[in-house]
């Protein structure tokens, strides 16, 4: 499930954006039921690309183990 302020990696390269397969955005806004809107940004912060992916077109990052029972 994706939801606003996750981090995802991109799963497919977008060459008209500039961007490849695994880069890393943060989902701003849900637009649609399965659609979302991405930004990334450099490691200083300043936003390259802003665009709306299909949740197909990403997978989210996770930072914790996943939790079972």
């Amino acid at each position: 499930m994706i939801k606003l302020l996750d981090d995802v990696a991109l799963l497919e390269n977008l060459p008209e954006h500039g961007l490849q397969r695994g880069q890393v955005g943060t989902v701003v806004e849900e637009l649609a039921p399965g659609v979302f809107e991405v930004e990334f940004s450099d490691s200083e912060g300043r936003t390259y690309a802003l665009l709306p992916l299909k949740a197909e077109q990403m997978l989210v990052l996770r930072y914790e183990p996943a939790r079972t029972g």
